[in-house]
């Protein structure tokens, strides 16, 4: 049903990948950065990240869109769906997905492009856990998990959307903030921050932090 590989360009002297990682969070409220995120080559966003209405401060163009099936939304013909299974489930919800209901229903439940299906080894979210947050938390947040992915797909990263907002609040950008005293659940958060921190130190990755 889906491609067996990714299409992805060489890297080369003459060609450099550009990347902006997009996350949810509320300090991209008022930020201004929707034309730089859409400048880049490959932008990634996750889970919900409506852009509709939020086009000054989040950009409008997608062409990687990573999700699991509590966080699914449609997505056009163009965009890469990457998909993070952590169980059987969750493959099984892929397969059904991009299949049809009956034989007299032709379209799929799911809106995508089967050809652009990439599905994440759970074996990287093994490894991310193990050696970038060294077992911390119950398991990586989805934007960490793109964050590091993100380093292998793309020469520049950069990295948007991630992180509290300016008063210290954790909130996405297109919800209405009604609990401030929300962190980051099962996630290590304060970890994947300071591993966030690191990078930008080490030049891995420039990080706007929208505030």
């Amino acid at each position: 049903m889906f491609p067996p590989g990714p299409n992805l360009t060489e890297p080369s002297p003459d060609h450099c990948r550009m990347c902006a990682v997009v996350g949810n969070s509320g300090n991209l409220n008022g930020s201004h950065y929707g034309p730089l995120i859409d400048y880049h080559d490959i932008v990634i966003r996750m889970n919900k990240a409506p852009t509709e209405g939020y086009e000054r401060d989040v950009g409008t163009k997608t062409t990687h869109h990573v999700m699991y099936p509590h966080s699914s939304t449609a997505l056009d013909n163009t965009t890469h769906l990457v998909f993070f299974a952590y169980k059987t489930y969750d493959l099984k919800w892929l397969i059904s997905s991009f299949t049809p209901r009956n034989s007299k229903d032709m379209k799929p439940r799911f809106l995508g492009n089967k050809d652009l299906v990439l599905i994440l080894n759970p074996e990287f979210i093994h490894h991310v856990h193990h050696v970038w947050l060294k077992k911390k938390g119950g398991y990586p947040s989805t934007g960490f998990l793109t964050l590091i992915l993100s380093l292998h797909m793309c020469d520049e990263v950069d990295v948007f959307g991630f992180g509290a907002d300016s008063r210290g609040n954790w909130n996405h950008y297109f919800e209405e903030l009604k609990n401030k005293r929300l962190k980051t659940g099962q996630h290590p958060g304060h970890h994947e921050f300071t591993a966030l921190q690191r990078l930008q130190r080490q030049r891995k990755l420039r990080f706007f932090r929208g505030w």
